[in-house]
């Protein structure tokens, strides 16, 4: 979309979400109403995908391993596979052109742990592309917004693998700060921050018992819908949700960086799909929430 036409849909958003704000007064009344006492209080499409396991998977701790070299495939004597970098320039290219607003790319930059000796089977090429958000409107929250949007977008609509492993595109403000031992600047085809091949630990056992609390902390979550309990359980997905954030955060500030127990506690938890499906449970949650069920 235009950014005119997305600056009209923000708006036309704000005005919506004030029309929710004015019926929220009378919603525990009416979804006391009709067969829902006798009825499970949760969707039917919730009861299929939203789920959580009292015990996380076991963790392949070999995926967490530190290699004694680049992933080989992408990499050549520490160099970026030339074949691949075109690849990458030209996927960049395009979601830009696909945005029809006029947007410059300051840098294109490859991290993660691709980029890195921390790589797995798991891993993803995350694909940052750099912006100067204040070139695009003076309001560059809003302009964040708009690029979260698009990307996420992208994100969900493609599925495209280069060796195996899949692109994830990322829209950076020119000035924001990125935590990684590993940046690679895939415009100029050099190294911004060098990653160190040394010596790592990683503290399993700690990033298991934090990955475990927010599994059991999802499934309490999961048992407040089905009591009914929708606007509780909307509260507690947030304060969850940013809880998780702030620990990786935490993780990558300090000295281990991207081998700190909040960061591996992190990335167990995305593998496990809890942060997805605690997003499908907030979707569910406000659907109920909003329903108003025939007497």
């Amino acid at each position: 979309m235009s950014w005119q036409n997305y600056i009209e849909t923000f708006k036309e958003a704000s005005s919506y979400k004030k029309r929710i704000r004015r019926y929220i007064s009378d919603r525990n009344k009416m979804l006391g109403k009709g067969g829902q006492k006798n009825t499970p209080p949760y969707t039917q499409k919730m009861s299929k995908h939203v789920t959580f396991d009292k015990q996380l998977e076991e963790v392949e701790e070999e995926s967490f391993q530190i290699h004694d070299e680049l992933q080989p495939e992408v990499w050549q004597e520490e160099r970026l596979n030339s074949e691949a970098r075109e690849r990458l320039i030209e996927i960049a290219a395009n979601f830009l052109e696909g945005l029809e607003i006029p947007v410059s790319m300051n840098d294109l930059r490859f991290t993660g742990s691709l980029a890195n000796y921390n790589w797995s089977k798991y891993s993803d090429i995350d694909l940052h592309i750099v912006v100067d958000f204040s070139k695009v409107d003076e309001n560059t929250e809003l302009v964040k917004a708009f690029f979260d949007e698009a990307r996420l977008r992208w994100n969900d609509k493609h599925r495209i693998t280069i060796h195996g492993f899949e692109v994830e595109i990322y829209v950076e403000n020119i000035d924001e700060e990125h935590k990684s031992s590993g940046i690679h600047s895939v415009t100029d085809d050099e190294w911004i921050i060098k990653p160190d091949p040394i010596e790592h630990t990683i503290d399993f056992e700690t990033a298991e018992k934090k990955s475990q609390d927010y599994v059991d902390r999802a499934q309490r979550i999961s048992n407040l819908v089905s009591d009914g309990k929708y606007e509780l359980a909307l509260r507690h997905i947030e304060r969850v949700k940013e809880k998780i954030r702030d620990m990786r955060k935490v993780g990558l500030e300090s000295e281990e960086a991207e081998f700190s127990a909040e960061n591996i506690a992190f990335k167990i938890l995305r593998r496990d799909q809890i942060l997805k499906r605690l997003n499908d449970l907030k979707a569910d949650a406000y659907d109920n929430m909003m329903t108003i069920k025939d007497e």
